[in-house]
């Protein structure tokens, strides 16, 4: 294969560097959120880090993260790389599928 053909061929993604960081920004959001849950899941709740004084418990950086992720959804949905209404219904359909699959939420 020449290199023209090779060049021309190429397969890109085509996503600007902007596109790119918000990408890079809500995986590593997405991440830390699943640290802590791992560390809910080990733990509980409650827990703390033991070497830390005053030390946030879990729950609260649960919470602290899933906001970055709102943050990084947030972004996204501004910049238009996603349409805030087919989240929406998205995720009003996981309601619906998932209830099947749950064995301890109730009224949801």
């Amino acid at each position: 294969m020449s290199d023209s053909m090779r060049e021309s061929s190429a397969f890109t993604t085509e996503l600007t560097p902007a596109e790119t960081e918000r990408l890079a920004f809500l995986m590593e959001e997405m991440a830390e959120a699943q640290h802590v849950i791992g560390k809910i899941l080990r733990h509980g709740y409650a827990s703390r880090d033991p070497t830390t004084p005053n030390a946030p418990r879990n729950r609260q950086l649960l919470e602290v993260e899933l906001g970055h992720v709102n943050t990084a959804v947030k972004f996204m949905v501004a910049a238009k790389d996603i349409n805030r209404t087919a989240c929406s219904y998205a995720s009003e359909a996981k309601i619906i599928s998932v209830r099947r699959w749950l064995h301890y939420q109730v009224g949801e």
